[in-house]
């Protein structure tokens, strides 16, 4: 069957289509996304404003007509942390619903942790022992460990890029007191948890998904996107501690020249280094892979999980 993944997320909506199956890997056939930007269009009040409902409503519609236009025959529409914790959350998934037709599910954060789990596992198989998965989104950061399909321990974090940019770095580029204030401020919500991965021991294998992770990878020397989701793509954390001072100094129109940054993601890249060094490093991870599954898939293979054989 062929099946939609309509995810709202901090950053951007996202339809991906598969042709999916019971026991086969879902095979993308289409992408179609729109930078939204969700996250940065909270009001004080930590709402989202007239304008940001109508952008959504506008960009949902768009979505879904991509998705009847490709023969999609089941969408599922999901939203993260930026709907998750707007303050007129109700108001926002009704008003998409009576103009959409879409009934949003609200994601928690430790959905989001587990779900990116499971497909971080699929992608690697049993062969990969204990895994490790960070993910850092628009909003927020997961983590998850474990040996089975079902982590042992999922985690998530208000340390998103595009959260941590808005609040925490306003210059461009930023002055070293903001950066270095962003940096303790990350370091110590991530060190509170540190402990609860911990006493599951040490994990075979560590991998990380998202945007940022793979931009991070790209600039650090990682393979383009158009290699194909089968090369290897590492991040070591000796590359990472290299940027991070380099995206401090650098203005967003310098990172927007970066190979495999997007004018979009450019402004959050170095909230997002600085959030992926700290959890290297309080995890003592040395170095990681960039798995290309994430949230979306893990999505469709949990309702593939649940069709009837």
């Amino acid at each position: 069957m062929r099946l939609g993944v309509l995810d709202v997320g901090s950053n951007t909506v996202h339809l991906l289509v598969v042709d999916a199956h019971p026991g086969a890997r879902p095979l993308p056939a289409h992408s179609h996304k729109v930078e939204l930007r969700l996250a940065e269009l909270l009001d004080d009040d930590g709402a989202i404003g007239a304008d940001g409902v109508e952008r959504l409503i506008a960009v949902v519609k768009e979505a879904l007509q991509a998705a009847e236009d490709k023969g999609v025959e089941d969408v599922l529409p999901f939203a993260t942390s930026a709907v998750r914790e707007a303050t007129n959350a109700e108001d926002v998934l009704s008003r998409v619903a009576d103009a959409t037709g879409v009934r949003l599910r609200v994601l928690t954060g430790d959905e989001e942790a587990r779900l990116t789990f499971l497909a971080a596992r699929r992608w690697y198989g049993w062969s990969a022992g204990k895994l490790l998965v960070l993910d850092i989104g628009g909003g927020s950061l997961e983590i998850a460990y474990g040996l089975d399909e079902e982590p042992d321990a999922a985690v998530s974090l208000p340390l998103g890029a595009g959260r941590l940019t808005a609040g925490w770095l306003p210059g461009d580029p930023p002055g070293p007191e903001e950066v270095r204030a962003l940096r303790r401020h990350v370091r110590a919500e991530i060190a509170r948890i540190v402990g609860d991965f911990s006493r599951h021991g040490t994990p075979d294998h560590v991998v990380a998904t998202s945007k940022t992770f793979r931009q991070l990878a790209r600039i650090a020397g990682a393979a383009r996107s158009a290699e194909g989701l089968y090369v290897q793509r590492r991040l070591t954390r000796q590359a990472l501690e290299q940027w991070v001072p380099k995206l401090a100094a650098m203005p967003v129109d310098k990172r927007e020249q970066l190979p495999g940054v997007s004018d979009g993601r450019a402004p959050q890249l170095l909230a997002g280094a600085l959030v992926a060094e700290a959890a290297m490093d309080l995890f003592g991870v040395e170095d990681l892979e960039i798995c290309p599954w994430a949230l979306r898939e893990g999505v469709i293979l949990r309702r593939l999980d649940h069709l009837p054989g």
